[in-house]
């Protein structure tokens, strides 16, 4: 059996990735496609305790200060996970992987927001993912203040609604952003074959049909 296409998608918290990826889901599943979609950190029962620890604002209060090591270690013991469980399993069935984050997002957040710097990301993915890439990568780069206004919006509701906080990283000051903002845009000009910038300032539906050229070009090229 071919193997499947493993695709992710980044961007700053309030990018919109999580409705793009959700729309290329739906279509892709509206062709008949085998998808497998996931989310970082997350997408198993370990990654779901992980993402507990990360992103609730409250995990420092009770648990005392997250160093930059730890957190990097912990995003690569869920994403080492996710690819054990998850990844792997729906490459080699055929299937389409849609995954919302993955190292690009340690480069960015770990390496530039916490100052950990590229390199010690990048090793980290060698030892704990054995370099699994992504086939390709959608990177949503609207401003950063429209970002992390649309972020902390939407946070501030699903803590009101659900009672679930995940607003750890939205409590940042906007340097460690703008820090994150670059290295995005660093990886983009380092990997021009993978990573697909989409800057426009354009509507849900545009920047949709965008993506969807970008994929179906990608998907009718042989893998590897």
């Amino acid at each position: 059996m071919p193997r499947g296409f493993f695709i992710t998608f980044e961007g700053l918290d309030g990018s919109g990735k999580t409705t793009q990826l959700r729309l290329l889901a739906d279509s892709l599943e509206t062709e008949g496609r085998a998808l497998v979609t996931l989310r970082q950190p997350g997408g198993t029962a370990l990654g779901d305790r992980i993402r507990s620890i990360l992103l609730d604002s409250r995990s420092e209060s009770t648990l005392g200060h997250i160093a930059p090591a730890t957190e990097m270690a912990l995003m690569f013991a869920d994403r080492a996970q996710a690819i054990h469980e998850v990844i792997l399993p729906a490459l080699s069935a055929g299937s389409i992987v849609l995954c919302d984050r993955y190292t690009d997002s340690s480069e960015a957040y770990q390496g530039g927001g916490r100052q950990l710097g590229s390199q010690r990301i990048l090793e980290m993915h060698a030892a704990a993912c054995d370099n699994l890439q992504p086939d390709l990568t959608i990177l949503l780069l609207p401003s950063l203040e429209a970002s992390l206004k649309r972020a902390r919006r939407r946070n501030q509701r699903n803590t009101q609604k659900k009672g679930a906080d995940e607003n750890r990283f939205e409590s940042e000051p906007d340097d460690f952003y703008r820090r994150i903002h670059s290295k995005y845009e660093e990886i983009a000009a380092r990997e021009p074959h993978r990573v697909f910038p989409i800057r426009e300032d354009a509507s849900i539906e545009q920047i949709h049909a965008h993506i969807r050229e970008i994929v179906a070009v990608r998907l009718a090229q042989p893998v590897g």
